[in-house]
């Protein structure tokens, strides 16, 4: 009864104390196999009731024991595997073992696999106990004198197996705290969207994509700011369709089973508005999909495995650093793809869930932090974005959104865009080219006059700023301006239909006078 006593009572140690998991339960309940990877130094306890007899026979025991761990190592490809192998036993081997003691045992030498093993017998008590306590930071302390009978040793052994289900029962449920509804239904919407596309000129057109509420800088500028949320859903082709839906499922799957329903639909949403604000700030060209958000989903399991570190790289935590690792590789490699969107969501993925924490779990004095954090973080981006609108557009998003409002007639609109940047010294022809030719057609003359000049200066070779020019001298009746300027127009662009039309108009006006 004492060594079955001694059996439960380190099983009950190991469990309890140090959050071992059983593995497997012998036969007979004398032999039991318990499991922690994630300790640095001994991963795995066995636990042996046996009574001993002669050394040779726990020497064939320990390789035995040895082999067997050696091909979990192989199979969990752990680079290192310690062993604890403990005899419960009334009394050591008759003949001479503590040799056989005094080092970890290796089949052979280099071996990835090393066994320490122990005899808790009682003329061992003390010595085990001290090298016990060193290998672990609680104590392990025996009584002096052990008084129990069956119904103790029943009562402890039920104890140890029960904690070590109701372990396991509330390690599951971290993991089953919702199901992948709003998944699903992001999946389902930007199918959806994407089919829309496609029916209205295309998921490639930057027209339909600009139309259906994709990151545009120059339109967000203008107050549009809805589209720090629509590129989540939108998609440029259906290979990018396709990379992000297989990617939600699973990602979005895991975060919303660990945060549960609300507040994955929050992490999401946070992390895709931070991802399109960090392309906003970083990237000036247009983008949409879904990948700010996915890579929000990365920095949520990341802020999971902060709170349940062990739990984390014992099941998901590994497969996650990797695929999370090789998406950031790709997104430097690869060019065309908006890394500052990764990088943005997956921050804001890490805020979102430290500020809606874990299923019923409060923690007020990390969630305030973390969404004042957030607050000020978004809020100096959103400032340094809008405060000088030069640092977050380029030229060539400028004449896009100028086309688009040029070709709806809203010519004011293309003012209102352009003005600002054709007051800069290094506005370029193309950005005054556009804004004279709205002025024109808002009754700006003088302005339109003005810029066009400008053009000239810029780039002495662009015909059509000659020819609209013209135009515009020719409403001022200054006729022989207008005939100069389209005579140089017509020697750049040979052939234009226009200039020349306009041309003999000028020639028959002046025979006519």
């Amino acid at each position: 009864m004492q060594e079955e006593y001694m059996f439960w009572r380190l099983a009950w140690y190991f469990i309890s104390d140090h959050d071992f998991r059983i593995v497997q339960l012998g036969e007979g309940d004398k032999e039991l196999w318990l499991e922690k990877m994630e300790n640095k130094q001994l991963q795995v306890i066995r636990l042996l009731r046996y009574d001993l007899d002669w050394s040779s026979w726990m020497e064939r025991d320990i390789e035995h024991t040895a082999a067997n761990g050696e091909r979990i190592r192989k199979q969990l490809a752990k680079k290192q595997l310690g062993i604890l192998n403990i005899y419960v036993s009334p009394y050591p081997p008759v003949d001479d073992y503590e040799y056989r003691l005094e080092a970890p045992f290796q089949l052979q030498e280099g071996s990835k696999t090393e066994v320490t093993t122990m005899i808790m017998a009682p003329v061992l008590y003390e010595k085990e106990t001290a090298k016990l306590n060193s290998l672990f930071s609680s104590r392990f302390d025996i009584p002096a004198e052990i008084h129990t009978d069956s119904e103790d040793i029943e009562n402890l052994k039920q104890k140890t197996l029960a904690g070590a289900v109701k372990k396991e029962k509330e390690e599951q449920a971290v993991f089953r705290a919702g199901k992948p509804l709003f998944t699903y239904a992001f999946i389902a919407i930007q199918v959806l969207m994407f089919l829309l596309l496609e029916w209205k000129g295309g998921s490639t057109n930057t027209s339909t994509l600009i139309q259906y509420g994709a990151k545009f800088n120059p339109l967000i500028l203008e107050g549009e700011w809805w589209r720090f949320f629509t590129p989540i859903v939108l998609h440029i082709g259906l290979v990018h369709l396709l990379m992000n839906t297989l990617a939600l499922f699973y990602l979005g799957a895991a975060v919303e089973r660990i945060f549960g329903s609300i507040r994955f639909f929050l992490i999401y949403l946070i992390a895709g508005f931070s991802g399109t604000l960090a392309s906003f700030i970083f990237s000036d060209g247009l983008s949409a999909g879904a990948s700010g958000a996915i890579f929000g989903c990365f920095g949520a399991l990341i802020y999971f495995g902060f709170m349940y570190k062990e739990l984390f790289f014992r099941t998901i935590g590994m497969n996650i650093i990797v695929v999370l690792g090789i998406n950031l590789v790709l997104g430097f490699v690869i060019p065309g793809i908006d890394n500052a969107g990764h990088i943005g969501g997956m921050i804001g993925g890490f805020l979102a869930a430290a500020i809606v924490h874990l299923p019923k779990k409060k923690n007020m004095r990390l969630q305030v932090p973390a969404l004042l954090l957030t607050a000020l973080i978004f809020g100096a981006l959103l400032w340094y974005g809008f405060s000088d609108h030069s640092k977050v557009v380029d030229e060539q998003s400028l004449m896009i959104a100028a086309s688009e409002y040029i070709d709806a007639g809203e010519h004011e609109k293309v003012i209102e865009l352009l003005e600002e940047p054709a007051q800069s010294e290094d506005a370029s022809a193309n950005v005054l080219f556009q804004l004279a030719y709205a002025e024109i057609h808002t009754g700006k003359m003088t302005e339109a006059k003005e810029h066009l000049q400008g053009v000239i200066e810029k780039n002495d070779q662009f015909h059509e700023a000659y020819y609209n020019l013209a135009l515009i001298y020719l409403n001022e009746n200054n006729v022989a301006e207008a005939k100069e300027l389209v005579t140089r127009a017509i020697e750049l662009e040979n052939g234009e239909e226009l200039y020349t039309n306009l041309l003999e108009q000028i020639n028959q006006y002046e025979s006519g006078n």
